[in-house]
């Protein structure tokens, strides 16, 4: 049986005065999540505001628990990749 995880992830970054700024620190938390979890990430809404984001971050596999882990792991690396941003974290296990 596939499990499919979902880590929802809404982010206020305070000191982004532009979209560039909201970007870099969207970029650094995609590469970090990627590169350390071998996971899908993707900026999912609030895409046109300044200092709002969703990233979305989707892992697959056949142990629920593991990816449950994954998730979470996942979670707390973003908020030390980003600690100046406040981090919202909703994890689904479909």
């Amino acid at each position: 049986m596939t499990v499919i995880a979902l880590l929802t992830l809404d982010i206020h970054i305070p000191h982004a005065q532009s979209l560039k700024d909201k970007r870099m620190v969207i970029r650094r938390i995609k590469d970090r999540l990627q590169s350390k979890f071998n996971v899908a990430v993707s900026e999912t809404d609030h895409q046109d505001l300044w200092q709002r984001t969703q990233i979305s971050v989707v892992t697959v596999g056949p142990d629920e628990g593991f990816l449950d882990k994954v998730l979470q792991e996942s979670a707390m690396e973003a908020e030390r990749v980003a600690p100046e941003c406040m981090i919202q974290s909703n994890i689904e296990i479909v």
